[in-house]
């Protein structure tokens, strides 16, 4: 039966696993106390802890987590990272860390479920940081939004010349303009008013204005 210091240690290997962001599997044969602690200061802003632990222990562990995959990667002195936050800071701090002191080897690691390969941690180290990322994200979503509102503009001056053509033209018709709300002018078609009806014909003079008598008869 396994002691309980050992079946406590693979729980809680277990579960640093499952609530980290990511885990990077290192060799640290070789390297001073002095440097480990160096390392261990690296990562931290990075928001990753950096833990020895027994292979035997930690196979177990990565067994009994469903990460059978990582059980070849602990082979000899393991350190496990393990990252909560930016998996790319870190694997920038491990790296900058292994040019200086070749006695650190990465040998693969966990980016949520998916399995990494020493390259894939390579090509995570080489990620823009996320400000970065975040910038270049922006100024992606801003440079369509400058040109969309550019032809916005355009299509208004653009209405605006339209519209003042037509109105100069119809007016040099000779037709009418009226306000409206904008304060532009608009003209309108106004009917042509009818002329004043024509006064009667006076009569000409000497002629009455009542019918001639009928001559009255001759008396026989």
């Amino acid at each position: 039966m396994a002691r309980p210091e050992k079946v406590a240690v693979v729980e809680e290997i277990r579960a640093k696993l499952a609530d980290a962001d990511a885990a990077v599997l290192t060799e640290y044969r070789g390297l001073k106390v002095s440097e480990l602690a160096e390392l261990r200061g690296a990562l931290r802003p990075a928001g990753t802890e950096f833990k020895i632990f027994k292979n035997t222990l930690a196979r177990r562990a990565a067994e009994e987590a469903g990460l059978a995959e990582l059980i070849p990667m602990l082979q000899g002195p393991t350190a496990i990272a393990f990252v909560k936050g930016d998996a790319v800071l870190a694997a920038k701090a491990l790296r900058d860390f292994g040019k200086t002191n070749a006695a650190l080897v990465v040998k693969g690691g966990l980016l949520g479920l998916k399995v990494l390969t020493p390259a894939d941690m390579t090509a995570l180290a080489d990620v823009a940081p996320r400000e970065v990322l975040l910038a270049r994200l922006a100024s992606g979503f801003q440079a369509p939004l400058v040109k969309a509102a550019g032809l916005f503009q355009a299509f208004t001056r653009n209405m605006a010349y339209g519209v003042k053509a037509l109105i100069d033209q119809r007016i040099e018709a000779g037709e009418a303009a009226i306000e409206i709300e904008a304060g532009e002018t608009i003209p309108v078609d106004e009917p042509t008013p009818e002329p004043p009806a024509a006064a009667e014909a006076e009569a000409p003079a000497g002629e009455s204005d009542t019918p001639a008598e009928a001559d009255a008869p001759v008396a026989e």
